[in-house]
């Protein structure tokens, strides 16, 4: 192994650190504030999925969220056993699933209401960095979408 690589390898060059441990630290935030509710940070975040547009299908959800039916539907079921969603077969398409909000699920928002303001004031940036790092991080997650369609494009291309 070269200079450059050795170099390369040392943990405090590597972009996927700092993005991993504040990710894992900003979702710890939102544990003293969600507990009480009884939801965890993934189900939480299905709620605002959920909040914003009812009647969606489990594809739909796992779009928004960039998460796989795999790791949605024991979440979803759970969810469904709490009382806060159901599942149920599309009318049109039997094969798409969609999930609406039950009225204990619905309740939950006025519930959680402030918990957004609550994990802002944890995180000690000022407004204007903030919104920096929300931009920059949505124009990584882009160009993560358009580079992942682009490969599935050139691999349908060539019979992968």
């Amino acid at each position: 192994m070269n200079t450059d690589d050795r170099e390369a390898m040392k943990l405090a060059n590597q972009l996927c650190f700092p993005l991993y441990a504040a990710a894992r630290h900003v979702t710890g935030l939102y544990t003293p504030w969600l507990k009480p509710l009884g939801l965890t940070y993934t189900q939480y975040i299905v709620l605002l999925v959920l909040w914003e547009r009812d009647g969606i299908s489990v594809t739909g959800i796992g779009e928004k969220l960039m998460l796989d039916n795999g790791t949605l539907s024991p979440l979803l079921k759970k969810m469904e056993q709490a009382g806060y969603v159901q599942r149920r077969r599309c009318r049109k398409d039997d094969r798409v699933v969609e999930i609406t909000l039950t009225d204990a699920g619905r309740a939950l928002q006025e519930k959680a209401g402030e918990v957004p303001g609550h994990v802002a004031g944890c995180i000690d940036l000022p407004p204007e960095k903030a919104r920096a790092l929300y931009a920059l991080l949505y124009e990584l997650l882009d160009n993560q979408k358009n580079h992942d369609n682009n490969r599935k494009e050139h691999s349908n291309e060539n019979g992968l």
